[in-house]
C-alpha cells in the first residue's frame, strides 16, 4: 500500500497535478454557461465526464512535456530533480502513462457527444504539440495558452454540441492570461535557454522587454474580461470576481522584477491559482443567481 501511494504521488508530481487549478475552473465556467441556457439542464454525469476529460488530457500533455524535455531538464539545475531525469519515473513508464491518458481522454469523449469526439484528436495535437514549440519559436508561451484555452469552449461544446461567442471569449481570456504568466515563468531560464538553443520571449528580447510584453498581454486579458461581462450581461458578482482577478494580475507584475526573480514562483503558481479559482466561483454563482 505504501509503495502504491508513493507511485501515485510520483505521477501526481510528474504532471504537477496542483496546476490543474489554472484551466479546470474555466472549464467549470464553460459548463455553467451551457447549463444556464434554458434548453439545457444540469447533468452530474456530464460534469463528471468533463472533469475526467480535463484530468486525462492534462496528464497526457504534462507527461509528454516532461518526457520530451527530459534531456534538457537533466542539464538545468532548476529542473534536474524532476521525476524523469532523477530516475524516479522511468521513460517507458512515462510513455505508457501518456498513452493511457490520451486513450482515456478520447474514450471519455465517446460518452459526451459526436462533436467532442471528432475534436478530441485536434485537442490532443494542440496540447501535446506545445512541448516541442520551444525548439523553433519564441512564441511558445502562446501555444501553451492556446492549449489551456480549450477548457471553457470544450466544456461548453460538451453540453451543447455547438460553438458560442461567450465561452469563446473566456477561451481568449485563458489564452492571454496563461501566455502572459508563462512569459514570467520563463524569466528563470534565460541563460539556460540561450546556451541550449531553446527559444522563449525572455531569451529573445531580454527580461525587461519580456516583462513589458507580459504586461501588454495581460492588459488584453483585462479587456477580454470586460467583454465577457458586457456580452454575458454579468451581474454584481461577476464584476466583483473580475475586479479580484484583475487585482491579482496587477499584483504578480508588482512582485516580479527583471532584476529580482525571487517571487516568480509566488506569481506563477499561487497568485494565478487563486485568481482562477476565485474568478470562477464568482462567475458561476453569478450565473446561478441570474438564472434561477
Amino acid at each position: 500500500m505504501i509503495t502504491l501511494f508513493r507511485s501515485v504521488k510520483n505521477y501526481f508530481s510528474l504532471v504537477k497535478f496542483s496546476h490543474t487549478v489554472f484551466a479546470m475552473p474555466f472549464a467549470l465556467i464553460g459548463f455553467s454557461l451551457a447549463v444556464s441556457r434554458d434548453e439545457y439542464d444540469f447533468s452530474f454525469r456530464l460534469l463528471l465526464l468533463i472533469i475526467l476529460c480535463m484530468i486525462f488530457a492534462r496528464n497526457a500533455a504534462m507527461g509528454f512535456n516532461r518526457l520530451a524535455d527530459r534531456s534538457f531538464d537533466a542539464l538545468n539545475p532548476r529542473t534536474k530533480n524532476r521525476e524523469i531525469p532523477s530516475g524516479v519515473v522511468g521513460t517507458r513508464a512515462a510513455a505508457a502513462f501518456i498513452i493511457i491518458n490520451a486513450i482515456l481522454f478520447i474514450v471519455t469523449t465517446v460518452f459526451i457527444n459526436r462533436l467532442t469526439l471528432f475534436l478530441s484528436p485536434v485537442a490532443l495535437l494542440v496540447i501535446l504539440g506545445y512541448s516541442l514549440t520551444k525548439r523553433f519559436t519564441s512564441l511558445c508561451h502562446f501555444m501553451l495558452g492556446l492549449g489551456l484555452s480549450l477548457a471553457p469552449i470544450g466544456a461548453y461544446i460538451s453540453v451543447t454540441g455547438i460553438f458560442n461567442i461567450t465561452p469563446l471569449i473566456y477561451s481568449f481570456i485563458v489564452l492571454t492570461w496563461v501566455s502572459g504568466f508563462d512569459i514570467i515563468y520563463a524569466l528563470q531560464d534565460v541563460e539556460f535557454d540561450k546556451s541550449n538553443q531553446l527559444l522563449s520571449l525572455p531569451s529573445a528580447t531580454g527580461r525587461k522587454k519580456a516583462l513589458s510584453i507580459s504586461i501588454i498581454v495581460h492588459i488584453i486579458t483585462f479587456l477580454l474580461v470586460l467583454a465577457a461581462g458586457f456580452i454575458g450581461n454579468g451581474g454584481f458578482l461577476f464584476w466583483a470576481g473580475a475586479a479580484i482577478f484583475t487585482l491579482l494580475l496587477i499584483y504578480q507584475h508588482r512582485i516580479v522584477k527583471h532584476d529580482d526573480l525571487s517571487k516568480v514562483t509566488l506569481a506563477f503558481g499561487t497568485t494565478n491559482g487563486i485568481a482562477s479559482i476565485l474568478f470562477a466561483i464568482f462567475v458561476i454563482i453569478d450565473l446561478l443567481i441570474r438564472n434561477q
